[in-house]
């Protein structure tokens, strides 16, 4: 199979291809997603083996009109419309109760669908042209960096999947907050570009699920994407570093091996004496959101063996930050005395 490189004028190939059961790789505000028929098993399966994606990590539904909820969820909460007026279309994923005729490869055999209305133009319209919905994991191998640009889409999938839809940088660069409604409170399944504090400020007081910061309890099931497996991770080791700046500083520039390198903020790098990869501002959390993915796919391009990450204020965007950077590391932080 050979790949094809799709640009905008190309959307309705595009969505040809998604209509006649094929997988397209879509722009989207978050990162680019692997896209397939939500309605069709035997493409939403290829979607778990172009990836090497286990089949029991959930997929989320991409919409492009609030009234396609129905074609998915049976029965739809009343703060599911609070937040859909508040933030929808954009990255926000809201797991609800699922219609019948949402196939068990969609769900991984859960009782919920996952949810999203993408703000990206370009993932709107292949929804629209293709007369389907789009069921859309991160379109990149299963455990690597989600993939923020095309080429990063064909660096893991190429021949493995019909297409790329080139829609260019993604914005946000972090996959989007995924909250369920099921149950007696909201609870954050994961962080992402919607905070916490913008989503208790729509509906109230919601429960984060431990999950977030830590991992999952032995024989639990993943309710969201994201949740199970290690994530979003380079070749290279990744050690979260957590102290002060003179700390970090400090254990860095001790490391005299070859192959080490720093994941830092523009303010490290002038004191660092080892290659670095910033993330931009350490008070800038959305630029750190939007460069982290290729930032730990340029640690590997450059051959270095282990990265060391100062570890990210946990708050607001924040949370997404560090949520997927333990993730990378496999849950690997150093604690700096």
């Amino acid at each position: 199979m050979v790949t094809r490189i799709l640009t905008e004028k190309d959307a309705a190939q595009a969505a040809k291809i998604i209509k006649n059961g094929g997988l397209v790789a879509m722009p989207t505000e978050t990162v680019y997603g692997l896209g397939a028929d939500a309605f069709n098993k035997k493409a939403v399966a290829d979607i778990f083996k172009a990836k090497g994606r286990p089949m029991d990590n959930p997929l989320i539904v991409h919409i492009a009109k609030i009234e396609d909820l129905k074609l998915l969820v049976s029965d739809i909460p009343e703060k599911a419309i609070a937040l859909a007026s508040a933030f929808w279309p954009g990255p926000l994923t809201m797991v609800m109760p699922k219609a019948d005729g949402v196939p068990d490869e969609v769900s991984a055999g859960l009782d919920t669908v996952a949810v999203r209305y993408p703000s990206h133009p370009l993932a709107e319209t292949l929804i629209l042209l293709s007369g389907t919905l789009i069921a859309a994991p991160s379109a990149n191998l299963s455990g690597s960096p989600s993939p923020t640009e095309a080429k990063h889409v064909l660096n893991d999938l190429n021949g493995r999947i019909d297409a790329v839809l080139d829609g260019g940088s993604c914005e946000v660069g972090l996959e989007s907050t995924v909250i369920s409604l099921v149950g007696d409170r909201p609870r954050l399944l994961r962080p992402g570009g919607v905070t916490v504090e913008e989503i208790e400020g729509v509906i109230g007081k919601i429960d984060i699920d431990p999950a977030v910061l830590d991992r999952l309890k032995q024989g639990e099931k993943a309710a969201s994407p994201g949740m199970k497996y290690k994530h979003y991770a380079p070749k290279a080791s990744v050690v979260i570093l957590k102290g002060s700046d003179e700390q970090y500083i400090r254990y860095v520039n001790d490391r005299k091996a070859g192959g080490v390198c720093a994941i830092c903020y523009d303010e490290d790098a002038e004191r660092l004496n080892v290659p670095f990869f910033s993330l931009g501002a350490k008070n800038d959390a959305s630029a750190q959101a939007k460069n982290l993915f290729s930032v730990l796919r340029s640690v590997d391009d450059s051959g270095m063996k282990i990265a060391y990450a100062h570890c990210p204020d946990i708050n607001g965007v924040g949370l997404a930050v560090y949520n997927r950077l333990i993730r990378a590391a496999g849950f690997e932080v150093t604690h700096l005395a």
